[in-house]
């Protein structure tokens, strides 16, 4: 692919994203590194380090949105580790390499013969610069198009990593030992089409509610709901005593599943 014309990249890069440039010349810049353009001075070429820089913060913000979706219960100092996990060097690189992206780049000599399209550092830079074109090529709809069918593996990891966390399990042997009590769990409501519903479940213990929660599934909100009615337990009040917010709301601060 080394020496493939900048149109003839452009198009490979379409075929590979399942997108169109409107303006190509976005993603030429994207493929672009900065050695080539070293060794091809007057030509025109710019690198992709702006854009780079650009989709590093496009890539959060689809990403963090995608979590919050996902987790609406979690709090701003939960999301941005998990968010950390997924937009990261080896993370993005490994995108990269799904796409096949370094043979699609414009490299200088010195770096074609270092390895630069396997680098994990060039190849994570690269793919930021190419959503950074996505994003100024059509705006944000493409960009949580393209998320949606690569991150699609690294959300679900998260998600999973999380659903380990059996707060349901700590919350039954908290409840038992110190109320003599088993929680029971009801939903709510369900919201949203098929394919995006919104379960909203509830947790109670003996006669009180002690939290209610949502998630992408009913096993997410009850996970939700578990780790919110552990906080209450630990406080050693119920929901509603003092200052607490209204049992029906659950904590005002929420946690993840």
């Amino acid at each position: 692919m080394a020496k493939l014309l900048p149109a003839e990249r452009v198009k490979a890069l379409e075929e590979r994203l399942g997108t169109t440039f409107s303006r190509p010349e976005l993603a030429v810049t994207a493929l672009t590194h900065k050695s080539w353009v070293n060794e091809h001075r007057g030509e025109g070429f710019h690198d992709n380090e702006r854009l780079e820089f650009l989709g590093d913060a496009v890539l959060n913000l689809a990403v963090g949105h995608r979590l919050m979706e996902r987790f609406p219960q979690m709090k701003e100092g939960e999301l941005t580790p998990l968010r950390a996990r997924i937009v990261n060097e080896e993370g993005l690189s490994r995108i990269a390499r799904q796409l096949a992206l370094g043979e699609l780049l414009q490299l200088g000599r010195g770096e074609e013969l270092s390895g630069g399209r396997d680098k994990t550092s060039l190849l994570a830079n690269a793919l930021e610069a190419v959503f950074a074109a996505v994003y100024l090529n059509g705006g944000l709809e493409p960009v949580m198009g393209l998320v949606d069918r690569h991150f699609s593996e690294a959300l679900d990891g998260v998600a999973q990593a999380l659903s380990r966390q059996d707060y349901k399990t700590k919350l039954q042997e908290s409840a038992q030992e110190r109320l003599k009590l088993t929680p029971r769990y009801q939903i709510v409501s369900e919201t949203g089409p098929d394919h995006e519903k919104i379960f909203e479940v509830e947790v109670a213990l003996g006669a009180d509610v002690y939290a209610r929660a949502s998630g992408r599934s009913k096993k997410d909100a009850e996970q939700v709901a578990a780790r919110m009615a552990l906080e209450w337990m630990d406080k050693g009040e119920k929901p509603g005593q003092g200052t607490a917010a209204e049992p029906s709301a659950g904590p005002k601060d929420d946690t993840p599943a």
